[in-house]
């Protein structure tokens, strides 16, 4: 399980993302278990306060030989246990002990008896507990009836000041009022003048009022007394919101760190494909992505050595091919020279034909290795004038195909570009339309919005859609009336991408509109800067075209 944890990183982010959310439930849970226990914690004790000040007092001012009988007393009348004993009789902690120290009281859950009330008497080392089963109507009245026998005694000021003094510790409503309130029924309202402590259910049934006759011109009124209520709704939604908030957090930290990784997976993958190819990943560790990793960088060190290979023998070969060539030239022109036989100076000059047939070949293949070199090329940039450079290419090539009819279109338009190899990628488009063409051969110059197109158009055959990505292959050849019969090396337009690539540009194929045959465009991004100002840029290689798992080559 240990080892599967380590190498499979999709288990891992299962794995964290099943004990985070097991974590988040268990927070929440825990959470909404211990606001409930405060919040009822903190309603039995407002709601004992009262009722615990009041007895504390009360026995506080009763002499010490009749304290058993005014709690006897008091005890049947709440129906409830009370008991004084010293402070070491009871297992109090350090917190319940400051609690009680500072006069305040202490409610606490017992297991026989349901609520344990506890206050320390005033000026003594002795606490006074009461235990409830439950606060039921019995002890409503009883506490009643106690606070109304305590304040009878009392002057009107001396009942003003204590009611006051129970309602700061307690949180409760104490008033005295006129008369009966006229919420009030008849019975309710005799029963108080006759001396009986009245309970009104009001809020809905959500709350009771007690009511209690102090003389004959004065009603004590005590509440509303609310009954505890579940978690309210806000808060429930807000746990809900935190507990969404922290899950969603911790997912997202989980997952980042995963998306990170494969970000810089991504961005190695991209510069390797934008030829740098010494791009390496950093292994992090060994799981999933780690072997994916180093699967990578292996991947990427044999690609930068075959490529490296491969230019390094087309280089070699074509340099050394030139010599035995030169050899071949110079014993034709011997043997040229030497014979007047028809026959052998017909053969003479074919072969001769063959070996500049063969030179032009040597030419395009030095050509693709250095464009393709992996030290990148050095362009010198500068304004162009596109219709310039097409003119000197129609120039070139018009003489060399008479039957055909070459034209240009479009205005003067200037771009940053190398001019040499601008012109050679111009060049190969033409001088390949020209084997294509029937009759006719257009280069149309435009200005697009964000490019300058360069479209050269034949009334040849065309292109078939399927194999306009197989045109730009090294050595390509189609099955159709392109084929080596009509000239050429399967070079030309492998170069002219390179070229395109190497300024930022691209090169594309599609069927003519004018002419109805094939259409090669060059696009090239919009002049930037000041003309005229040489930019010498280094640009990395370009990879050659890979289909169905090959090289192009």
């Amino acid at each position: 399980m240990r080892r599967a944890l380590s190498d499979s990183i999709f288990l891992r982010v299962y794995m964290a993302l099943l004990l985070a959310l097991i974590l988040t439930l268990g927070i929440a849970l825990g959470g909404f278990q211990l606001t409930n226990m405060v919040r009822l914690e903190a309603y039995q004790t407002h709601l004992g306060a009262a009722p615990m000040k009041l007895l504390t007092q009360r026995v506080s001012a009763t002499p010490d030989t009749e304290r058993s009988k005014f709690l006897a007393r008091v005890s049947g009348l709440l129906d409830a246990r009370l008991l004084l004993a010293p402070v070491e009789m009871f297992d109090l902690n350090w917190w319940e002990q400051r609690r009680l120290d500072a006069g305040r009281p202490l409610v606490r859950a017992h297991a026989d008896t349901g609520w344990q009330l506890l206050m320390q008497v005033p000026g003594e080392h002795r606490v006074l507990e009461l235990r409830l089963l439950h606060l039921a109507e019995r002890q409503l009245r009883g506490l009643m009836a106690l606070l109304r026998d305590t304040l009878l005694p009392l002057m009107p000021e001396q009942r003003g000041s204590m009611l006051a003094e129970l309602q700061q510790v307690s949180g409760l409503s104490f008033a005295q009022l006129p008369d009966v309130p006229d919420s009030l029924d008849a019975q309710q309202s005799s029963r108080i003048n006759d001396g009986r402590v009245v309970l009104n259910v009001a809020s809905h049934g959500r709350a009771m009022v007690l009511y209690a006759r102090l003389g004959h011109q004065t009603l004590l009124k005590v509440g509303p007394l609310r009954g505890f209520e579940t978690t309210p709704p806000a808060l429930i939604a807000a746990m809900v919101l935190s507990v969404i908030t922290l899950l969603g957090g911790v997912i997202y930290l989980v997952v980042r760190s995963l998306e990170a990784r494969l970000t810089r997976l991504e961005r190695a993958a991209t510069r390797i494909a934008g030829g740098y190819l010494d791009t390496r990943v950093r292994i992090e560790s060994n799981d999933f992505l780690g072997r994916l990793g180093m699967a990578f960088n292996g991947m990427a060190e044999r690609v930068q050595g075959l490529l490296g290979a491969q230019q390094d023998m087309i280089r070699a070969v074509s340099h050394e091919l030139r010599t035995p060539v030169a050899r071949i030239r110079f014993a034709l022109q011997m043997i040229e020279d030497m014979v007047d036989d028809d026959f052998v100076l017909r053969q003479v000059k074919g072969a001769d034909g063959d070996i500049e047939e063969l030179d032009k070949l040597i030419d395009e293949i030095l050509t693709y290795a250095r464009l393709n070199n992996a030290a990148g090329i050095q362009l010198n940039m500068t304004a162009v004038d596109c219709r310039e450079v097409a003119e000197q290419v129609c120039e070139t090539l018009a003489p060399l195909h008479p039957e055909l009819l070459l034209s240009i279109e479009g205005e003067s338009l200037e771009v940053e570009a190398e001019a040499r190899y601008l012109q050679r990628a111009l060049q190969n488009l033409v001088s390949n339309a020209c084997r294509h063409a029937d009759s006719r051969v257009l280069v149309r110059i435009t200005n697009d919005p964000q490019v300058i197109r360069i479209d050269v158009e034949d009334d040849g055959p065309g292109v078939a859609e399927d194999d306009r990505k197989k045109v730009f292959k090294p050595f390509a050849r189609l099955d159709d009336s392109r084929t080596r019969a009509s000239g050429g090396y399967g070079l030309g337009l492998s170069i002219v991408q390179k070229i395109m690539h190497s300024h930022g540009g691209s090169v594309v194929v599609d069927h003519g509109k004018a002419l109805k045959g094939a259409r090669f465009s060059l696009l090239l991004p919009l002049t930037s800067g000041k003309l005229g100002r040489e930019m010498p840029v280094v640009l990395p290689p370009v990879l050659p075209t890979v289909a169905d798992g090959k090289e192009g080559t």
